[in-house]
């Protein structure tokens, strides 16, 4: 018999052992406040999972890893940004807003501006952009077994995509980089550490001094803490890196090549297999 909760880590923001019937809460997104946008083809409605866990061979425990982006609202980003990302001196008038199109890139999930003292025109502005991991397969019946308190006799198969991650994700950072670039201001990347640590050591991009960055990665962990509630996992800010859209787009396209001998070896199988 499987665990199923050795498989979701959290749901509707909770650890899963205690968020057993999301449908009491109305599905309600604690991040965002309104009904959990997140489906499965597998299933009717919501489908309310914020973390699962991944446990590595080489790993002793398991660690929680965000799939809904919505999960990084929960991060103190607003704050951190102004702290720690600001270009030039802190903002005086600043606000925050959401969903904002940009051009033919689509939209950034967030941009923190800075307000001329007359607070009608703007002086400054960051935007803000939110990367969750994406999956292969499905963990599907582990919640279903987890709400619906069924046994769970098969470990479900999925995977972490990111593969898809750094093809589509980074496309979008070099696109919005670039715009930010010609702007004079910069794009900021929340995202967990893990995933960054994974993308980096795919790209190997530099790290280049912040004051010159149009691209920064607010990294995040989550860490297990203690609340009135109980256990929980929090969004505490681990790392900043910078880089550049030039620097994203010269590792993405210029990656190591693989050994000519191989892509040979490949050819002359297809061609002795069917001839």
């Amino acid at each position: 018999m499987i665990n199923p909760y050795d498989i979701v880590c959290e749901i509707l923001g909770q650890p899963a052992e205690q968020m057993k019937n999301p449908v009491n809460e109305d599905y309600l997104c604690p991040y965002r406040t309104n009904i959990c946008s997140k489906r499965s083809q597998k299933m009717n409605g919501p489908f309310p999972v914020c973390s699962v866990f991944r446990k590595r061979r080489n790993e002793s425990t398991a660690t929680p890893i965000v799939v809904c982006p919505k999960r990084l609202f929960a991060a103190d980003i607003y704050n951190d940004v102004i702290e720690h990302c600001w270009p030039g001196s802190k903002p005086k008038n600043p606000i925050s807003v959401h969903e904002i199109k940009m051009g033919k890139v689509g939209n950034v999930d967030m941009v923190i501006a800075d307000l001329e003292d007359d607070k009608k025109s703007i002086k400054d502005f960051v935007s803000i952009e939110l990367q969750a991991i994406d999956i292969t397969g499905s963990y599907e019946p582990a919640y279903s077994s987890i709400v619906l308190n069924t046994p769970l006799d098969k470990r479900p198969t999925y995977n972490f995509n990111y593969r898809n991650v750094q093809k589509r994700f980074v496309t979008q950072m070099i696109d919005k980089g670039y715009y930010h670039h010609q702007w004079g201001t910069r794009i900021i990347a929340v995202i967990q550490d893990v995933m960054f640590d994974e993308l980096k050591s795919r790209l190997s991009f530099a790290d280049i001094d912040r004051d010159s960055s149009d691209i920064v990665f607010m990294q995040y962990k989550m860490v297990l803490t203690d609340s009135p509630e109980g256990k929980r996992y929090d969004l505490k800010l681990n790392k900043i890196s910078g880089t550049t859209h030039s620097e994203l787009m010269m590792r993405s396209l210029y990656q190591k090549t693989p050994p000519k001998e191989d892509f040979c070896k490949r050819i002359m199988k297809v061609y002795n297999a069917t001839n």
